[in-house]
């Protein structure tokens, strides 16, 4: 008899508990009261402690050795749980509770040192971090057949991919998108920015609409306001978040378009894996190719900025903006900037590899954490030629070192990468796509997308999913081809 029932049973607990801890996440982030982060701290690491356990628990281990699968589905379930055992088995209990408990203080500590501009306030708790992330590499590294603490971390993120893999393809990349930058800021047509208030009522009714375009379900989820925009859960509660500045409305809108391809994956995905090893997107880069699709070749095309044009008329009247053609140029203006999640398409890529060059170099122990600063600031002067005036616009922008996020950053290009491929398999599919963008008609574009890739969840390896998806095994070609195609038209190269 086979014990694969009694093993996805006490599974699906823990899946469910995992997503309670999710929820503790999103609360932090959204609505806790301040004084509360040393409380969640200690609620967050008994939690993680529970997990762990679950997770090493010596009877998944007699039940994968008497389980049988009936089919694809239930063999890959199989095959993950014994993935997760095997990784969670290298890593102490002490080291999984004190990581979850030291983050969740030092998301808080990250957020007052960005608020005060002191990166001194956030160094020594990142270096706390740093140890803790080094130490897990490290034991996963030793647990498991990864050539470097760095891959072992990598592995959280995107399954099946090496850091020397990364660098290859980001070296590749880099000549033809510095090339693009050159052309495009030498061609002397940088539009100047959208100008004006924008009130923030207003900016949440248009990023509510835009989300409901793009298909999100506000039945299973919520729209609230976070300093760095997330999307978290899964299955029937996935909740977005995105952030308001009143001078700039393209920063609420596309975050939010952002968030939402990240949580229509997430309740795409078929209903009958909720709770599953299969109940989730199956990595991050997957994950990012259907948010950077959502954002940027669908959200950013010409067709559909001319109807969010006629949107921003009617919710804020005349602001500044004759055409729908002046308004494609606008969202779409290169220009560099310190900020990476506020980053045009031509730029964002460099942005992601100096943050994969420099956390490799955090885990390796080349960069020490206190001549972090020194070194972010030294490279985005050598990458984009503007020197950081703040902290807040150089190494306390991003919230992911400060919550043990190593291994995460790459998987944005990646997803880039992979949305390249996508867009073009879509465009192939749904010819006409150009005309349903220009009425706000999203359904052929992101039908496709639950079709090809967002049901599936966790059922096949990532690369899997991009291949069937697009007939050909994934590669940077299409994107860059798209960036030059797209950048070309617009600044006349």
């Amino acid at each position: 008899m086979t014990a694969f029932p009694e093993l996805i049973a006490f599974q699906r607990d823990t899946e469910a508990l995992s997503q309670v801890m999710g929820r503790l996440g999103w609360d932090q982030e959204t609505v806790m009261p301040r004084g509360a982060a040393g409380q969640r701290a200690d609620e967050m690491g008994a939690l993680e402690s529970v997990l762990h356990a679950r997770r090493t628990d010596p009877r998944i281990g007699e039940w994968l050795a008497k389980s049988e699968a009936a089919d694809a589905e239930g063999a890959r379930m199989l095959a993950l749980i014994a993935r997760s055992f095997s990784r969670s088995q290298c890593v102490p209990a002490r080291l999984a509770a004190e990581l979850a408990r030291t983050t969740s203080l030092a998301q808080g500590t990250w957020a007052e040192a960005r608020a005060r501009g002191d990166v001194q306030h956030f160094l020594p708790t990142l270096r706390q971090v740093v140890m803790l992330k080094r130490e897990q590499g490290q034991a996963l590294c030793e647990g498991t057949d990864a050539a470097t603490a760095y891959d072992a971390l990598l592995e959280d993120y995107e399954p099946e991919t090496r850091a020397e893999d990364i660098a290859a393809i980001f070296d590749r990349m880099r000549p033809r998108l510095v090339a693009l930058r050159n052309a495009v800021l030498g061609s002397g047509k940088i539009p100047d920015p959208l100008r004006g208030e924008f009130a923030q009522d207003s900016q949440l009714r248009l990023a509510r609409k835009m989300a409901e375009a793009f298909g999100y379900d506000f039945t299973r989820g919520r729209l609230d306001l976070a300093v760095h925009p997330f999307s978290s859960g899964s299955g029937a509660d996935v909740r977005i978040t995105t952030r308001v500045v009143e001078t700039d409305p393209f920063n609420c809108l596309y975050s939010t378009i952002h968030e939402v391809g990240h949580a229509c994956y997430e309740q795409g995905i078929a209903p009958q894996y909720a709770l599953t090893p299969l109940g989730q997107g199956v990595s991050m880069g997957v994950h990012e190719s259907q948010s950077r699709i959502y954002e940027n070749q669908l959200g950013r095309s010409a067709p559909f900025t001319a109807w969010i044009f006629a949107q921003m008329q009617q919710e804020f009247g005349d602001f500044g903006v004759d055409s729908p053609e002046a308004f494609h140029g606008i969202v779409n203006r290169v220009q560099p900037g310190f900020i990476r999640t506020e980053a045009d398409e031509v730029h964002y890529n460099l942005h992601v590899m100096m943050r994969f060059d420099i956390e490799r170099q955090l885990i390796d122990g080349s960069l020490d954490v206190g001549d972090l600063e020194e070194a972010w600031n030294a490279r985005f002067l050598q990458d984009f030629g503007v020197a950081v005036d703040k902290p807040a616009h150089g190494l306390l922008q991003d919230v992911h070192w400060s919550v043990g996020l190593f291994g995460y950053f790459p998987t944005y290009t990646l997803g880039n990468v992979y949305a390249g491929c996508l867009m073009q398999a879509l465009r192939k599919a749904v010819p006409d796509l150009d005309a349903q963008l220009a009425r706000g008609d999203l359904a052929p574009a992101t039908g496709w997308l639950r079709e090809n890739v967002q049901q599936h969840g966790g059922l096949m390896a990532p690369r899997e999913v991009i291949t069937r998806a697009c007939g050909a095994a994934p590669t940077e070609g299409p994107l860059l081809d798209y960036l030059d195609a797209k950048f070309g038209a617009i600044y006349g190269l």
